[in-house]
């Protein structure tokens, strides 16, 4: 069977033909070389059969990226690891907080805020110069979940609640508020449309095109702890508990390996990998 009539089957269950392409082109992101390409795309080839899932074609060429270069295999798994970051949302708003940081934002992560009517709890408020961002962050742990119409709307009223009561202070005339929404996942049509149109920041894992949550974490190199194939499910979630979540912050303090009790065998390999995948 000719490859381009290959069926495969989405993470949402939707049937779709291989684009050998599409495979090229997220093994390129990751940082692979040309040579490394060719072999793991004609590898996957040889294993394609009709109906395959997505999931995996993903697992095996992840498994021969890794055998290649574990920091280029862990960029190529950084959407499975943003998902390692649950079950919680806790760890996924703190990861959002660090990305803001890195772009010139005041960051704060988990504030209770007066609105005009009720008080809210605020995922994230981020501020720079005159602007002053409300963002609320929606974790899903399941890939092929979106976020509907419902959850714009619903913050969207969240938003001008406290933007009412912040109207009431002569300090904030002249600023820009703003919500924002970020997902790892996708949002729906629907709700793209009533973002837009009301006024809301929609960031979502490949939306929108040049500043996608994808896109700001590689021009950052502000990977999560979760990338790290040396480390195991266990030892990813000890670190997480010391409200770490970016590999970067490992790098400067390598000590929290002891501190979370990994063995010390371990450490060498962990930090090389950590290094070389925050290496712009």
């Amino acid at each position: 069977m000719n490859n381009k009539n290959i069926s495969i089957t989405k993470m949402s269950g939707e049937k779709d033909e291989f684009d050998e392409s599409k495979l090229k082109s997220s093994l390129e992101r990751s940082g692979a070389s040309d040579e490394t390409i060719f072999y793991i795309t004609r590898n996957i080839k040889n294993i394609l059969f009709d109906g395959i899932s997505t999931k995996e074609i993903y697992k095996k060429a992840f498994q021969l990226l890794r055998k290649s270069s574990r920091p280029t295999a862990a960029k190529y798994k950084l959407k499975k690891a943003i998902l390692e970051l649950g079950p919680t949302g806790y760890p996924f708003e703190r990861f959002i907080g660090e990305v803001l940081k890195y772009q010139g934002f005041d960051v704060e992560v988990g504030i209770i805020v007066k609105g005009h009517c009720v008080n809210h709890e605020i995922d994230v408020i981020a501020i720079k110069d005159n602007k002053h961002y409300i963002i609320e962050c929606k974790f899903h742990s399941d890939q092929a979940r979106k976020c509907d119409v419902k959850i714009p709307l619903y913050i969207k009223s969240r938003f001008d609640d406290v933007e009412k009561e912040r109207r009431k202070k002569p300090e904030n005339n002249g600023k820009i508020h703003k919500g924002w929404i970020f997902t790892n996942t996708r949002f729906t049509t629907d709700a793209f449309q009533y973002g837009n149109c009301s006024g809301l920041g929609l960031v979502s894992w490949d939306s929108p095109h040049g500043n996608s949550l994808k896109e700001q974490i590689d021009k950052a190199g502000l990977y999560p702890i979760t990338s790290l194939t040396t480390l195991n499910r266990k030892e990813k979630q000890m670190i997480l508990e010391q409200d770490i979540v970016l590999c970067i912050t490992l790098n400067r303090n390598p000590d929290l390996l002891n501190k979370v009790g990994i063995k010390h065998s371990k450490h060498k390999s962990i930090l090389k990998e950590s290094r070389e995948l925050c290496r712009k």
